[in-house]
């Protein structure tokens, strides 16, 4: 049976949100802060949705997330300055308080609507500034894919 827990006071740095998670399983420690949810874990937070097959939370005193760690077929759908980005990875760590996202081992974001995509072994990214920085392993290369419009010449 799925469990269905919805979080309230979760908040981000500057606005409140709702946070939804949804998950087979669910195990908090009051005294270390933590929340842990396991088993078809869904995450929604505005438009923002995160799928994996593990959450881990770490809150502060104040009940606040202070770090997301999403492990096992971690994909995320996101909306940063306007634009829709799908991204995956082994591991996805998001912090809230920076509005960051770090995509970990075989990471790979597409740009829906450009259709751009990149792929590494490591990608930061900051829905804060619009920022994305892509590292590669030393094994595989960085690959970024676009498309190029090209201009018909006149004759």
């Amino acid at each position: 049976m799925r469990l269905l827990l919805v979080i309230f006071g979760l908040v981000t740095f500057l606005s409140a949100q709702t946070v939804e998670i949804v998950a087979d399983k669910f195990y908090a420690d009051e005294k270390k802060q933590i929340s842990e949810f396991t088993g078809h874990v869904t995450v929604t937070k505005g438009k923002d949705k995160l799928v994996a097959d593990k959450v881990v939370i770490i809150f502060d005193k104040k009940r606040q997330p202070l770090k997301y760690t999403a492990t096992g077929n971690a994909k995320i759908d996101m909306t940063m300055n306007d634009k829709v980005y799908f991204g995956s990875a082994q591991t996805m760590i998001y912090n809230p308080l920076k509005d960051q996202y770090i995509l970990i081992k075989n990471a790979f974001l597409y740009e829906k609507i450009t259709d751009k995509k990149v792929y590494g072994e490591k990608i930061f990214v900051s829905q804060k500034t619009g920022r994305y920085e892509v590292e590669s392993d030393g094994k595989k290369p960085v690959k970024f894919i676009f498309k190029v419009e090209e201009k018909k010449k006149k004759w």
